[in-house]
């Protein structure tokens, strides 16, 4: 039977796909942009004929009714980043957080540690050859594309396709869905004066032919904006966001001077918005990889003068990031961060900087503290950590010890609350009473 054959006998409605979930089942859905939002709203119209599905992704851009209470019973959440759309469903107890790095999680389902019965992807049409492109994502998806007991594809006529290790063959899968719907879309947060003010700094420590990767956020964005003076940089990340593509169509980034895949942008996926979607389309460029190679610490690390920026929501006074939660409700993931912070780590020249606001709630809480809150998960290790932006500066803390971390941690604090954490060090014993 030829690939045409098959695609034409694997041909189903939404409705009749998702037919194939049973109750106990675990379901994985193609993450970020990638979200096949018409299987998504099938399984959930299944949703009350259901027992104890889970559903087990990474942050996704579309909707999540499955993580409505009134589906509680019916569908728990078991996410390996807690994205905006189930964020209040895992912080009241009706779904469930994965702490893991984003390079392990494919190990999870490859070694059947974590078997999936069925997989919701989203691919492009098929090519002359029966291949289809798993488009804004690759990610974790191809792996649990190709180990899921039951695959079935939403064809979306408007999704991209993307070149490099991104492919699914018509013959893998079970049952296809043709559709034809925009790609969710991640918006740039808002950006600020102050995370300008971080950017500027942190682009301050760049140098020309640097590799960068960059984390989600307002930061990373802005630091993205601040490098339009620099000269023959390159991408290698886990997620590539639209201020990617409008560094290379300014020529700053060409990726001349990367050590590894020179010429080309190494990524996992990408959030980003139409603009970025169509950029990406057939664009030799760009070459996407599973998430298990982009964030592996010994291929990152192979990158001269690696360049890893990534956020936190705070810090205390040793050094060690809380990148996951506020207190004990969950917030966020530990993601790459630290796949990344260890790569830049051991790259010859690189830089692993942590960047935030030196504080929240209109500059009525420090984000440098004496301590963590109760609760708080440490997703970089004070060990791991190396340099600490805030709009008043940055903090050099690798190789440094305790009183000296303290010190240069104080000084990039809000001027209103250096005092206090004086005070706290000097309690805790980190600084000495003078």
């Amino acid at each position: 039977m030829t690939w045409t054959e098959q695609y034409r006998a694997k041909l189903r409605t939404a409705d009749e796909a998702v037919a194939a979930i049973r109750s106990g089942n675990r379901v994985y859905i193609h993450q970020g942009c990638g979200e096949p939002e018409d299987l998504v709203q099938a399984m959930v119209r299944r949703g009350h004929e259901l027992l104890d599905v889970e559903v087990v992704h990474l942050a996704t851009m579309g909707s999540a009714d499955y993580s409505k209470p009134e589906f509680e019973g019916h569908f728990r959440v078991n996410a390996f980043f807690v994205g905006a759309n189930v964020r209040e469903a895992v912080q009241e107890g009706r779904g469930d957080y994965i702490p893991i790095f984003l390079s392990e999680v494919e190990e999870l389902i490859r070694s059947g540690a974590m078997p999936i019965d069925v997989a919701l992807i989203q691919c492009c049409p098929p090519d002359h050859y029966g291949y289809m492109s798993l488009g804004t994502g690759i990610d974790t998806t191809l792996t649990a594309a190709k180990h899921a007991r039951h695959v079935i594809v939403e064809i979306n006529e408007q999704s991209p396709r993307t070149l490099g290790d991104a492919f699914l063959h018509v013959s893998k899968a079970d049952v296809l869905v043709e559709a034809s719907h925009p790609l969710a879309e991640y918006r740039q947060p808002e950006i600020g004066e102050v995370h300008r003010a971080i950017a500027r700094h942190i682009a301050g420590l760049i140098p020309d032919g640097a590799t960068l990767q960059t984390g989600i956020g307002a930061i990373p964005d802005a630091m993205l904006q601040e490098l339009a003076s620099h000269r023959n940089l390159g991408i290698h990340t886990e997620m590539c966001p639209d201020g990617v593509m409008e560094l290379i169509q300014q020529g700053v980034v060409n990726n001349e001077k990367k050590s590894i895949h020179p010429h080309k942008v190494i990524a996992g996926f990408v959030l980003g918005t139409k603009p970025l979607f169509d950029f990406i389309h057939d664009n030799p460029i760009f070459e996407f990889h599973p998430s298990s190679y982009t964030n592996d610490p010994f291929i990152i690390a192979q990158n001269e003068r690696m360049v890893a920026v990534n956020s936190a929501i705070e810090i205390d006074l040793t050094g060690q990031v809380c990148a996951d939660s506020v207190g004990h409700r969950l917030y966020s993931g530990v993601g790459g961060q630290v796949d990344f912070i260890r790569g830049a780590a051991r790259s010859r020249g690189g830089l692993p900087v942590i960047g935030m606001p030196a504080t929240a709630k209109n500059d009525t809480v420090s984000r440098i503290t004496a301590e963590l809150r109760p609760g708080a998960g440490v997703v970089t290790s004070r060990a791991d950590v190396h340099y600490v932006v805030t709009e008043f500066g940055v903090a050099y803390l690798h190789g440094k010890n305790m009183r000296q971390r303290a010190e240069a941690l104080i000084q990039i604090a809000h001027p209103a609350f250096r005092d206090d954490l004086t005070a706290e060090a000097c309690r805790l014993g980190l600084l000495h009473k003078r």
